[in-house]
């Protein structure tokens, strides 16, 4: 079983409790919108790192992380982007990469707004952690913590970090 801490949006701010939070995670994923080199060297050095790079995200963070990021977690293949839409209104392209990928999680941010969703047309669930950051027009910074096990995505928790702008 794999324990994932998702974080998206932080806009170079990370709030501490984040590590508290994530700390029985095995893996960090962040969906894109890091802000700066510092936000994505704090999280390396605490956990393994996967993720992509966000619109405000500069060319120094586009070398490290890549637009479309697939890779597989057990036995789940899972698609993150960072401007990716949902079901019923996924970004242009994105439908289609999750039926050639087969993936069985899709992953975006960018919009702010948490949100857990299953795609029964495509087998697909998706999950969007909302924004953890200072940056945006959300009111509560959030974060989702979940595991895969095998083929199974379990135990998904909401964690809300407090209003943005506020320890």
């Amino acid at each position: 079983m794999t324990k994932i801490g998702l974080i998206s949006d932080t806009h170079s701010w990370l709030h501490p409790a984040v590590f508290n939070y994530f700390e029985p995670c095995d893996q960090i994923w962040h969906a894109g919108d890091f802000g700066s080199i510092d936000t994505i060297e704090q999280l390396q050095q605490f956990k393994p790192l996967k993720g992509v790079y966000g619109n405000i995200d500069n060319k120094a963070i586009q070398q490290i992380f890549p637009e479309d990021n697939f890779f597989t977690c057990e036995e789940v293949n899972i698609y993150m982007r960072h401007i990716g839409g949902y079901p019923g209104r996924y970004a242009a392209g994105v439908k289609d990469k999750i039926i050639k990928n087969k993936s069985g999680l899709f992953i975006s941010g960018h919009s702010h707004i948490l949100k857990i969703m299953y795609d029964d047309k495509l087998q697909c669930l998706h999950i969007n952690p909302g924004a953890a950051g200072n940056q945006g027009w959300h009111t509560i910074r959030t974060l989702v913590r979940f595991s895969i096990d095998g083929k199974n995505i379990k135990d998904c928790e909401v964690i809300e970090l407090g209003k943005r702008g506020t320890l």
